[in-house]
């Protein structure tokens, strides 16, 4: 079964705020974060998906996701690309 890193973005209206962490179940965690039942700094914030990338094997999700929490710049990136597809 495939992981996925995926970050996730708080809805206009809420502190901006990203948050990045991997799954097998993305629709699952997302509904999680959005029920105050995900992780401690998610709480109290609606999010939409804005990034997924898929992996075959745990420790490479978990790796790249692990990357992207520490490269802010990556971040900001895919934060922008996801704006400008809105737009």
């Amino acid at each position: 079964m495939p992981y996925f890193v995926y970050m996730i973005k708080t809805v206009n209206g809420f502190k901006k705020k990203t948050y990045v962490g991997y799954t097998k179940d993305i629709k699952f965690r997302l509904d999680k974060h959005n029920n105050n039942k995900g992780a401690k700094s998610t709480k109290g914030y609606i999010w939409e998906l804005i990034f997924k990338k898929k992996f075959l094997k745990k420790k490479d999700a978990m790796s790249f996701e692990y990357k992207l929490k520490k490269d802010r710049n990556k971040r900001l990136t895919i934060l922008k690309k996801h704006n400008d597809k809105r737009n």
